[in-house]
């Protein structure tokens, strides 16, 4: 059984509060991005995070991926340590589960 006390899940849920409380993005805010940006933009942080684990010649297609994926101003794209990255696309991902199931959706 997974331990959801574990370090990861509480740096997911610790960077997930920050967006809320230094960032403004309440639960009513991400509602409005019924366009795919949230969970694109926690991939490009994932991968962010990848990058530095894969060669060099894999950064290319990286870099398109982001000119596809990158849904928001520019200005808004701060990339920091892999593990940094990583909490915050997976609290990323949790305010876009979060929405969906806002929405109506179900696992089903």
């Amino acid at each position: 059984m997974i331990d959801y006390k574990s370090q990861g899940v509480k740096l997911i849920a610790t960077e997930r509060d920050r967006q809320v409380q230094a960032e403004g993005w309440t639960p009513e805010h991400d509602d409005a991005h019924t366009d795919g940006s949230l969970p694109s933009v926690a991939a490009l942080y994932a991968l962010n995070a990848a990058r530095h684990d894969l060669p060099k010649e894999s950064y290319w297609t990286l870099d398109r991926l982001w000119d596809q994926l990158w849904r928001w101003d520019p200005k808004w794209w701060k990339p920091k340590t892999p593990l940094r990255d990583l909490a915050r696309a997976g609290a990323l991902i949790a305010a876009e589960i979060d929405r969906r199931l806002r929405a109506g959706e179900t696992l089903e």
